[in-house]
Protein backbone atom coordinates (compact mmCIF):
# COMPACT_ATOMS: atom_id res chain seq x y z
CA UNK A 1 0.00 0.00 0.00
CA UNK A 2 2.70 2.46 0.98
CA UNK A 3 4.55 1.75 -2.16
CA UNK A 4 1.31 2.16 -4.30
CA UNK A 5 1.04 5.93 -2.61
CA UNK A 6 5.02 6.93 -3.44
CA UNK A 7 4.38 5.89 -6.90
CA UNK A 8 1.54 7.05 -7.48
CA UNK A 9 2.45 10.76 -6.23
CA UNK A 10 4.80 10.37 -8.03
CA UNK A 11 2.69 9.39 -11.66
CA UNK A 12 0.53 12.57 -10.22
CA UNK A 13 3.45 15.09 -9.46
CA UNK A 14 4.81 14.74 -13.28
CA UNK A 15 0.94 14.45 -15.59
CA UNK A 16 0.55 17.97 -13.56
CA UNK A 17 3.69 19.01 -14.58
CA UNK A 18 3.60 17.78 -17.67
CA UNK A 19 -0.14 19.33 -18.32
CA UNK A 20 0.86 22.59 -16.66
CA UNK A 21 3.85 23.16 -18.75
CA UNK A 22 1.54 22.65 -21.85
CA UNK A 23 -0.75 25.79 -20.93
CA UNK A 24 1.89 27.44 -19.71
CA UNK A 25 3.59 27.66 -22.31
CA UNK A 26 0.56 27.71 -24.36
CA UNK A 27 -0.15 31.02 -22.42
CA UNK A 28 3.48 32.23 -23.25
CA UNK A 29 3.21 32.54 -26.75
CA UNK A 30 -0.28 34.13 -27.05
CA UNK A 31 1.28 37.02 -24.75
CA UNK A 32 4.44 37.64 -26.32
CA UNK A 33 4.18 40.74 -25.59
CA UNK A 34 4.11 40.43 -22.07
CA UNK A 35 7.79 39.61 -21.91
CA UNK A 36 9.70 42.05 -19.61
CA UNK A 37 13.45 43.26 -20.67
CA UNK A 38 15.06 41.99 -17.42
CA UNK A 39 18.45 40.61 -18.27
CA UNK A 40 18.76 36.71 -18.41
CA UNK A 41 21.71 35.87 -17.75
CA UNK A 42 20.90 37.55 -14.67
CA UNK A 43 17.59 35.88 -14.64
CA UNK A 44 19.32 32.58 -15.46
CA UNK A 45 22.07 33.19 -12.17
CA UNK A 46 19.57 34.05 -10.17
CA UNK A 47 16.96 30.99 -10.61
CA UNK A 48 19.74 28.62 -10.45
CA UNK A 49 21.57 29.83 -7.58
CA UNK A 50 17.88 29.97 -5.74
CA UNK A 51 16.99 26.55 -6.35
CA UNK A 52 20.57 25.07 -5.89
CA UNK A 53 20.43 26.14 -2.16
CA UNK A 54 16.58 25.36 -2.03
CA UNK A 55 17.75 21.83 -2.97
CA UNK A 56 20.04 22.00 0.70
CA UNK A 57 17.36 22.79 2.65
CA UNK A 58 17.07 26.95 2.64
CA UNK A 59 14.27 27.30 0.54
CA UNK A 60 13.68 29.81 -3.43
CA UNK A 61 11.06 32.00 -2.19
CA UNK A 62 12.08 33.82 0.29
CA UNK A 63 15.40 34.52 -1.43
CA UNK A 64 13.94 34.60 -5.19
CA UNK A 65 11.35 36.87 -3.81
CA UNK A 66 14.91 39.07 -2.33
CA UNK A 67 16.65 38.82 -5.27
CA UNK A 68 14.03 39.70 -7.84
CA UNK A 69 13.37 43.33 -5.77
CA UNK A 70 17.48 43.77 -5.29
CA UNK A 71 18.12 43.57 -9.36
CA UNK A 72 14.25 44.57 -9.84
CA UNK A 73 13.78 41.36 -12.21
CA UNK A 74 10.22 41.35 -11.47
CA UNK A 75 7.20 44.15 -10.32
CA UNK A 76 5.96 43.27 -6.73
CA UNK A 77 2.54 42.96 -7.91
CA UNK A 78 3.77 39.81 -10.31
CA UNK A 79 5.80 38.04 -7.86
CA UNK A 80 2.98 35.84 -6.11
CA UNK A 81 2.18 34.35 -9.47
CA UNK A 82 6.06 34.09 -10.96
CA UNK A 83 7.12 32.48 -7.64
CA UNK A 84 4.00 29.38 -7.95
CA UNK A 85 4.85 28.94 -11.53
CA UNK A 86 9.09 30.07 -12.29
CA UNK A 87 9.99 26.51 -10.52
CA UNK A 88 7.32 24.21 -11.80
CA UNK A 89 9.86 21.87 -13.02
CA UNK A 90 12.54 21.78 -10.91
CA UNK A 91 10.24 21.57 -7.75
CA UNK A 92 9.06 18.13 -9.35
CA UNK A 93 12.46 17.22 -10.36
CA UNK A 94 13.37 17.64 -6.46
CA UNK A 95 10.00 15.73 -5.20
CA UNK A 96 11.19 12.71 -7.49
CA UNK A 97 14.40 12.92 -6.57
CA UNK A 98 14.32 13.09 -2.68
CA UNK A 99 10.83 10.56 -2.63
CA UNK A 100 12.84 8.04 -4.47
CA UNK A 101 16.04 8.31 -1.76
CA UNK A 102 14.16 9.27 1.67
CA UNK A 103 12.11 6.88 3.54
CA UNK A 104 8.66 8.66 4.73
CA UNK A 105 5.53 7.73 6.00
CA UNK A 106 3.50 7.25 2.80
CA UNK A 107 0.41 8.45 4.38
CA UNK A 108 1.77 11.01 5.73
CA UNK A 109 3.47 12.08 3.02
CA UNK A 110 -0.24 12.08 1.16
CA UNK A 111 -1.87 13.83 3.75
CA UNK A 112 -0.06 17.15 4.25
CA UNK A 113 1.05 17.24 0.08
CA UNK A 114 -2.49 17.42 -0.56
CA UNK A 115 -3.98 19.22 2.55
CA UNK A 116 -0.84 22.06 1.21
CA UNK A 117 -2.24 21.79 -2.51
CA UNK A 118 -6.14 22.52 -1.33
CA UNK A 119 -4.92 25.98 0.19
CA UNK A 120 -2.54 27.03 -2.10
CA UNK A 121 -5.80 26.49 -4.83
CA UNK A 122 -7.70 28.46 -2.34
CA UNK A 123 -5.49 31.21 -1.90
CA UNK A 124 -4.56 32.01 -5.73
CA UNK A 125 -8.11 32.51 -6.33
CA UNK A 126 -8.09 35.85 -4.07
CA UNK A 127 -3.85 37.12 -4.09
CA UNK A 128 -4.12 38.12 -8.44
CA UNK A 129 -6.36 40.34 -7.20
CA UNK A 130 -4.95 41.99 -4.37
CA UNK A 131 -3.74 45.36 -4.85
CA UNK A 132 0.19 45.94 -5.02
CA UNK A 133 0.14 47.50 -1.74
CA UNK A 134 -1.38 44.42 0.28
CA UNK A 135 1.07 42.41 -1.58
CA UNK A 136 3.79 44.06 -1.13
CA UNK A 137 2.32 44.30 2.91
CA UNK A 138 2.02 40.65 2.57
CA UNK A 139 5.49 39.98 1.81
CA UNK A 140 7.01 42.48 4.55
CA UNK A 141 4.89 40.56 7.12
CA UNK A 142 5.89 37.31 5.49
CA UNK A 143 9.87 37.46 5.15
CA UNK A 144 10.27 38.61 8.50
CA UNK A 145 8.56 35.63 9.95
CA UNK A 146 10.48 33.27 7.90
CA UNK A 147 13.66 34.87 9.06
CA UNK A 148 12.60 34.87 12.61
CA UNK A 149 11.93 31.11 12.20
CA UNK A 150 15.24 30.50 10.81
CA UNK A 151 17.19 32.76 12.86
CA UNK A 152 15.67 30.35 16.03
CA UNK A 153 16.55 27.28 14.03
CA UNK A 154 20.52 28.83 13.76
CA UNK A 155 20.58 29.32 17.15
CA UNK A 156 19.06 26.48 18.61
CA UNK A 157 15.94 27.38 20.17
CA UNK A 158 13.64 25.66 17.64
CA UNK A 159 13.36 21.99 17.57
CA UNK A 160 15.92 20.02 15.70
CA UNK A 161 13.29 17.51 14.96
CA UNK A 162 13.09 13.78 16.14
CA UNK A 163 13.41 10.18 14.58
CA UNK A 164 9.75 10.06 13.37
CA UNK A 165 9.38 9.59 9.55
CA UNK A 166 5.26 10.28 9.98
CA UNK A 167 2.92 11.47 12.13
CA UNK A 168 -0.28 9.28 13.66
CA UNK A 169 -3.49 10.76 15.39
CA UNK A 170 -3.46 14.39 16.56
CA UNK A 171 -0.47 15.18 15.36
CA UNK A 172 -1.50 14.43 11.99
CA UNK A 173 -4.42 16.59 12.57
CA UNK A 174 -2.75 19.24 13.49
CA UNK A 175 0.52 19.43 10.99
CA UNK A 176 -2.54 18.86 8.29
CA UNK A 177 -4.40 22.17 8.92
CA UNK A 178 -1.07 24.00 9.10
CA UNK A 179 -0.28 22.66 5.94
CA UNK A 180 -3.64 23.80 4.77
CA UNK A 181 -2.96 26.74 6.39
CA UNK A 182 0.63 27.40 4.87
CA UNK A 183 -0.40 26.38 1.31
CA UNK A 184 -2.48 29.66 1.22
CA UNK A 185 0.51 31.52 2.49
CA UNK A 186 2.41 29.71 -0.35
CA UNK A 187 -0.03 31.24 -2.89
CA UNK A 188 0.69 33.95 -1.37
CA UNK A 189 4.30 34.36 -2.63
CA UNK A 190 5.05 33.67 1.19
CA UNK A 191 7.88 30.92 0.79
CA UNK A 192 6.65 28.23 3.67
CA UNK A 193 9.89 25.88 3.53
CA UNK A 194 11.24 27.32 6.76
CA UNK A 195 7.49 27.04 8.29
CA UNK A 196 7.26 23.71 6.80
CA UNK A 197 10.35 22.38 8.60
CA UNK A 198 9.37 24.37 11.77
CA UNK A 199 5.83 22.23 11.96
CA UNK A 200 7.48 18.90 11.39
CA UNK A 201 10.37 19.61 13.58
CA UNK A 202 8.25 20.65 16.40
CA UNK A 203 6.19 17.48 16.38
CA UNK A 204 9.24 14.98 16.54
CA UNK A 205 9.57 14.01 13.05
CA UNK A 206 13.17 13.42 11.51
CA UNK A 207 14.59 16.30 9.65
CA UNK A 208 15.79 14.06 6.67
CA UNK A 209 12.07 12.35 6.67
CA UNK A 210 10.59 16.18 6.06
CA UNK A 211 12.51 16.42 2.60
CA UNK A 212 9.78 14.92 0.46
CA UNK A 213 6.81 16.16 2.36
CA UNK A 214 8.58 19.68 1.51
CA UNK A 215 9.44 18.92 -2.12
CA UNK A 216 6.33 17.32 -2.88
CA UNK A 217 4.04 19.73 -1.39
CA UNK A 218 5.57 22.38 -3.80
CA UNK A 219 4.81 20.08 -6.57
CA UNK A 220 1.48 19.72 -6.04
CA UNK A 221 0.47 23.24 -4.90
CA UNK A 222 2.54 25.26 -7.67
CA UNK A 223 0.07 23.71 -10.78
CA UNK A 224 -2.71 23.91 -8.11
CA UNK A 225 -2.23 27.51 -7.78
CA UNK A 226 -0.57 28.24 -10.62
CA UNK A 227 -3.19 27.94 -12.69
CA UNK A 228 -5.18 30.57 -11.39
CA UNK A 229 -2.15 32.93 -11.72
CA UNK A 230 -2.17 32.00 -15.79
CA UNK A 231 -5.59 33.02 -15.67
CA UNK A 232 -5.11 36.19 -14.33
CA UNK A 233 -1.85 36.76 -16.70
CA UNK A 234 -0.27 37.86 -12.70
CA UNK A 235 3.37 35.88 -13.48
CA UNK A 236 6.46 37.36 -15.51
CA UNK A 237 6.66 35.24 -18.94
CA UNK A 238 10.61 35.74 -19.18
CA UNK A 239 11.49 34.59 -15.55
CA UNK A 240 9.41 31.79 -15.65
CA UNK A 241 10.65 30.41 -19.13
CA UNK A 242 14.56 30.94 -17.99
CA UNK A 243 13.15 29.97 -14.55
CA UNK A 244 12.84 26.33 -15.97
CA UNK A 245 15.88 25.75 -17.26
CA UNK A 246 18.34 27.34 -14.82
CA UNK A 247 16.47 25.84 -11.73
CA UNK A 248 16.59 22.35 -12.95
CA UNK A 249 20.41 22.43 -13.65
CA UNK A 250 20.92 23.87 -10.00
CA UNK A 251 18.30 21.25 -8.48
CA UNK A 252 20.75 18.32 -10.18
CA UNK A 253 23.91 19.89 -8.92
CA UNK A 254 23.21 20.24 -5.40
CA UNK A 255 21.10 17.16 -5.49
CA UNK A 256 24.29 14.75 -7.01
CA UNK A 257 27.43 17.07 -6.90
CA UNK A 258 27.84 18.75 -3.71
CA UNK A 259 28.25 16.78 -0.74
CA UNK A 260 29.00 19.68 1.88
CA UNK A 261 28.64 23.51 1.95
CA UNK A 262 28.82 26.10 4.42
CA UNK A 263 25.48 26.39 5.04
CA UNK A 264 25.32 27.51 8.50
CA UNK A 265 27.00 30.78 7.37
CA UNK A 266 24.93 30.72 4.19
CA UNK A 267 22.04 31.11 5.79
CA UNK A 268 22.33 33.96 8.43
CA UNK A 269 23.44 35.66 5.06
CA UNK A 270 19.71 34.71 3.58
CA UNK A 271 18.67 36.05 7.36
CA UNK A 272 20.47 39.15 6.36
CA UNK A 273 18.68 39.43 2.56
CA UNK A 274 15.33 38.61 3.85
CA UNK A 275 15.22 41.76 6.75
CA UNK A 276 16.56 43.88 4.31
CA UNK A 277 13.93 42.86 1.67
CA UNK A 278 11.15 43.15 4.16
CA UNK A 279 12.09 46.72 5.25
CA UNK A 280 12.38 47.57 1.15
CA UNK A 281 8.41 46.29 0.94
CA UNK A 282 7.52 48.10 3.69
CA UNK A 283 9.23 51.41 2.54
CA UNK A 284 7.86 50.45 -1.15
CA UNK A 285 4.25 49.92 0.57
CA UNK A 286 4.32 53.04 2.20
CA UNK A 287 5.63 55.55 -0.49
CA UNK A 288 3.91 58.45 -1.28
CA UNK A 289 2.96 57.89 -5.10
CA UNK A 290 3.97 60.78 -7.21
CA UNK A 291 0.83 62.79 -8.12
CA UNK A 292 -0.77 62.19 -11.23
CA UNK A 293 -0.14 65.17 -14.20
CA UNK A 294 -3.45 66.59 -14.99
CA UNK A 295 -4.89 66.37 -18.22
CA UNK A 296 -4.11 69.27 -20.54
CA UNK A 297 -7.43 70.78 -21.26
CA UNK A 298 -8.34 70.35 -24.78
CA UNK A 299 -10.66 72.85 -27.36
CA UNK A 300 -13.44 70.30 -27.08
CA UNK A 301 -13.09 70.52 -23.02
CA UNK A 302 -13.12 73.95 -22.96
CA UNK A 303 -16.19 74.29 -25.48
CA UNK A 304 -17.94 72.04 -23.03
CA UNK A 305 -16.94 73.94 -20.12
CA UNK A 306 -18.49 77.05 -21.82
Amino acid sequence: MGTMIIRGLQAVSVILAAIFSYFMFKDMRKHKDRISKANPALIFGVQGFTMFFDTLGIGAYAPQTALWKIFKLVPDKLIPGTLNVASLIPQCVEALIFISIVKVDPVTLLILVVCCAVGANIGARFVGKFPEKTIQLIFGFGLIVVAGIMVLRQLGIWPSGGVAIGFAGWKLMVSAVLFFLLGICTACGIGAYAPMMAVCYTLGMSPRAAFPILFSSYTLLMPTAGFQFLKDGTYDIKVTIIGQIAGTIGVLLAAYLVKTLPLYILTWLVVGVLIYTSAAMFVSAFKKKPAETAAPETAETAAACD
